[in-house]
C-alpha cells in the first residue's frame, strides 16, 4: 500500500510536519509494509516555509510594533521563501488583545524581502496568513526603498484568501483587535494608499483579487511589481503534489477545522481535488467537521471521535489512532 500523507497544520495543536508524521505513524500500525509518503502543506499561512523544507537562516528585523524580532525564512540558491508571520504576524504580538491594530506594521517582512535579495535571492515566495497588520503593504514598501532593487527578481505573493484591498480591514481587522472605529479609520487609509499605489506606481490594486491577504500586503507587493497567487496551487506546484498524489493508493489530509470554506483554496480542498482527477480514495481527518463538509468527502472528526479534550491535548495521537482505525480493514 503506498500511502500519501499531506495534511495543513491543525492550529494550536500540531504543525503540518507533526501531522503528516502521526498520520504515517498510524498507517504503520496497521498496515507495517505501506510505504508512506509525507508531505506537509500550507494554502500560504502559518507553516508556509515549513511546506518547503523548513526555515535555514534567522534575521533580527522590525516586529509588527517596533520591536526587535528574530525570523526565520529559507534561502535555497537563489530561491528564498518567507512566511510574513515570522516577522508581523499577531502571535508575535501576544494575541488580539495585545494588539495596536492601527500602528502594526509590515516593516519587518519588507527587511526580509530585502536581505534576501542583497543575498542574490531572484525567486521570492511570500507567504500571508497570521497577520497583525493592515497597513495594505506600506511598511514593507518603505523597507525595500528604493524598489527599483526588485528588478530582475520574481516577487509571489502566495495567499489563501479571496479578499480584495479595500476589503481589507472591515473583513480581518476585528481578528486583530481593531474595534468599529479602528475598522472605519483603516478601511480609509486603504482606499487613500490605493490611489498612492496607482499614483506612483502605475497599478491598480483595488480589483486584484487576493490583494486584500494580511491586511492588504499583497496589493502592496503587487503594486511593485509581485503576482498574487494561490498559496497551495503554489506550493502544489513547486512540490509537484499531483504525482505524489498520481503514485498512491490512498491520500490521506487534513487540518484543524473542516467547513464549507476548506474547499475554497484551502489544502483539504485542493488536496481532495487532486485526488478526484487521478481516482485516488482520499481520507480528510479534522479536529471539527462542520458545514456538511463530510458529505463532500470521507471526513473523520477527532472531536467526535476522542472528545474535545482529548483531541486538543494529544492531537498527535489522536490522529495516528485514528488513522490506523481506518485502514485496519483496508
Amino acid at each position: 500500500m503506498r500511502v500519501l500523507a499531506a495534511p495543513d497544520k491543525f492550529r494550536g495543536t500540531v504543525t503540518a510536519a507533526e501531522a503528516a508524521a502521526a498520520i504515517a505513524a498510524g498507517v504503520r500500525e496497521s498496515h507495517p509494509r505501506a510505504r508512506v509518503r509525507e508531505v506537509p502543506l500550507s494554502d500560504g499561512g502559518e507553516g508556509f516555509t515549513d511546506a518547503f523544507g523548513g526555515a535555514n537562516r534567522v534575521s533580527v528585523v522590525t516586529g509588527p510594533l517596533g520591536e526587535p524580532t528574530p525570523a526565520g525564512w529559507r534561502l535555497s540558491g537563489r530561491t528564498a521563501v518567507i512566511e510574513m508571520a515570522a516577522a508581523s504576524g499577531l502571535a508575535l504580538v501576544g494575541g488580539p488583545e495585545a494588539n495596536d491594530p492601527v500602528a502594526a506594521s509590515t516593516r519587518g517582512t519588507g527587511e526580509l524581502i530585502g536581505e534576501a535579495v542583497d543575498l542574490g535571492a531572484r525567486r521570492i515566495f511570500v507567504g500571508h496568513g497570521g497577520s497583525a497588520t493592515t497597513d495594505g503593504g506600506l511598511a514593507a514598501l518603505q523597507a525595500l526603498f528604493p524598489t527599483p532593487r526588485l528588478r530582475g527578481v520574481e516577487l509571489i505573493a502566495a495567499v489563501d484568501v479571496r479578499c480584495r484591498f479595500l476589503d481589507a480591514a472591515r473583513e480581518f481587522a476585528g481578528q486583530k483587535g481593531a474595534s468599529a472605529s479602528q475598522i472605519e479609520l483603516l478601511s480609509r487609509r486603504l482606499e487613500r494608499l490605493a490611489q498612492v499605489y496607482l499614483e506612483d506606481h502605475g497599478v491598480d490594486v483595488v480589483e486584484i483579487e487576493g490583494g486584500g491577504a494580511a491586511g492588504g500586503l499583497a496589493g502592496g507587493l503587487a503594486a511593485v511589481g509581485a503576482s498574487v497567487v494561490s498559496g497551495f496551487e503554489l506550493i502544489a506546484e513547486e512540490l509537484d503534489l499531483a504525482s505524489a498524489v498520481e503514485e498512491a493508493d490512498l491520500v490521506v489530509t487534513g487540518e484543524g477545522f473542516v467547513d464549507a470554506a476548506s474547499f475554497d483554496g484551502k489544502v483539504v480542498g485542493g488536496v481532495a481535488e487532486l485526488a478526484r482527477e487521478f481516482d485516488v480514495p482520499v481520507v480528510v481527518v479534522a479536529g471539527e467537521v462542520f458545514d456538511g463538509a463530510g458529505e463532500r468527502v470521507e471526513a473523520i472528526s477527532l472531536v467526535e471521535r476522542f472528545g474535545r479534550e482529548r483531541a486538543l491535548a494529544d492531537a498527535a495521537g489522536c490522529l495516528a489512532e485514528v488513522v490506523a482505525e481506518r485502514l485496519a480493514d483496508a
